[in-house]
């Protein structure tokens, strides 16, 4: 086989690859997706957390300013 007629065949093999690019399926783990990562308890520590901090920032700067 010459070099020429490989590349042809090379050429047709892969047109088709190249048509379909950007055409992909829908993955079966899409239910996955519209959960959130972080469950309600966690997300709900964190505010916590971040809240408590923030109020015991103030009032520690409320005492200082005294």
């Amino acid at each position: 086989m010459s070099a020429v007629q490989r590349m042809k065949v090379a050429n047709e093999k892969h047109s088709k690859a190249i048509s379909q690019r950007g055409n992909i399926q829908k993955s079966s783990r899409v239910d996955q997706d519209d959960k959130s990562p972080v469950g309600p308890w966690l997300l709900a520590l964190f505010v916590f957390v971040v809240c408590g901090s923030a109020i015991f920032q103030i009032i520690q700067s409320i005492r200082q300013g005294m």
